[in-house]
């Protein structure tokens, strides 16, 4: 199957699974489940990908399944015990006030399809690793590359959210912020470890001459960075957490490195 026909298939299923994912927001009225399902949408589109293409599982389309699950089932569920319990996101509500009875409907395409999208969007290096044979000349050193940039950013990723869940949890440090281990060297690690772990996806399927998918990376980077990541949180932060500005001045926004003395 060709990489349009088997994205475009894919593509379809997405869509489904978001009207699914919708109309249950709707009856238990929180749309932040969204942020759940983020991770294991991209589990479920490239093990899908792999079905409806008959795609042959090499050593390639293995490691990056293997990666990619890792990815999305631990963003998922770090995100799912970290708010079970908990009201819809305050974004969401925010919007959900501001929407009033037309809300319902409006969810679908301001947050389910948006996502969904954007979703499809970003998945097309998964897709194009099944779809592409690699040519003679390609060295295999990038796939290595590729798997070591994933492993730095899930170390960083699953290991900042670690401390900082540990952080949280005693009492002691409430209204405090935490600025050692991981969060010394960035002020975002999770952030960071994410947009890394992307790049290192990308260079896998790089080595299956996809080369042009370089814009899922690009994307998801520019994300993190300047749209739902690193640019809300420090507006927040920045008026909420005292001590947030010095934090500013010693510790990287984003790249990790050395805290300035």
């Amino acid at each position: 199957m060709s990489f349009i026909d088997l994205w475009l298939t894919v593509g379809l299923l997405i869509l489904g699974l978001m009207i699914l994912l919708w109309l249950y927001s709707l009856a238990i009225r929180n749309s932040s489940i969204v942020d759940i399902f983020w991770g294991t949408g991209f589990v479920i589109t490239f093990w899908s990908a792999i079905w409806i293409g008959a795609t042959e599982l090499t050593t390639r389309v293995l490691l990056l399944g293997i990666m990619v699950t890792i990815w999305g089932l631990r963003l998922s569920g770090h995100i799912f015990f970290r708010n079970h319990g908990q009201p819809e996101d305050f974004r969401y509500a925010a919007w959900r006030t501001e929407a009033g009875s037309a809300w319902w409907w409006r969810s679908f395409f301001k947050v389910f399809l948006l996502q969904g999208v954007i979703l499809w969007i970003v998945a097309a290096p998964l897709i194009a690793v099944q779809a592409f044979t690699p040519a003679p000349f390609k060295c295999e050193c990038t796939t290595y590359t590729g798997a070591a940039l994933w492993l730095v950013g899930f170390i960083f990723e699953a290991g900042g959210d670690w401390q900082l869940s540990r952080f949280k949890q005693n009492p002691a440090n409430k209204g405090k912020l935490l600025t050692t281990g991981l969060w010394s060297l960035t002020r975002h690690p999770n952030y960071f470890g994410d947009a890394a772990q992307w790049w290192g996806f990308y260079l896998i399927a790089f080595t299956s001459g996809a080369w042009w998918t370089v814009f899922s990376p690009l994307i998801m980077t520019f994300l993190l960075m300047k749209v739902s990541g690193v640019a809300m949180l420090e507006r927040t932060l920045t008026k909420t957490k005292p001590g947030y500005e010095d934090y500013i001045t010693r510790t990287n926004e984003f790249f990790p490195w050395f805290p300035k003395k």
